[in-house]
């Protein structure tokens, strides 16, 4: 499944519509909390994982000012707090959906 559409869905919102047909929701609060990155989400390295830091949001920490594709999988967040090391496959997208319908499966 690839989006055929991604845009902001007032202050606190972003709205994916699927190739499905399906409009996802995310909160922005919840992209940022849930950030892929290693310093968001800590790694894994030779079967041992490091875990991050804890964080300390602000709230521009919450506030995209870019987001930009990454190939054809993914899309990059820019916030204005300056981070944007995060890469949101389209999988993690799906699999982190907070619309009705999803949130009720999870």
């Amino acid at each position: 499944m690839i989006p055929v559409s991604i845009k902001r869905a007032g202050p606190t919102d972003l709205r994916i519509t699927w190739s499905n047909g399906h409009e996802g929701r995310f909160t922005l609060v919840h992209l940022r909390k849930i950030c892929p990155c290693a310093t968001c989400n800590g790694e894994d390295l030779l079967l041992h994982h490091y875990p991050a830091e804890p964080a300390v949001h602000t709230p521009d920490s919450y506030k995209p000012i870019g987001i930009r594709p990454v190939g054809s999988y993914a899309i990059q967040i820019e916030w204005a707090d300056g981070h944007s090391a995060g890469i949101y496959t389209w999988d993690y997208l799906i699999a982190n959906c907070q619309c009705e319908i999803c949130a009720g499966k999870n």
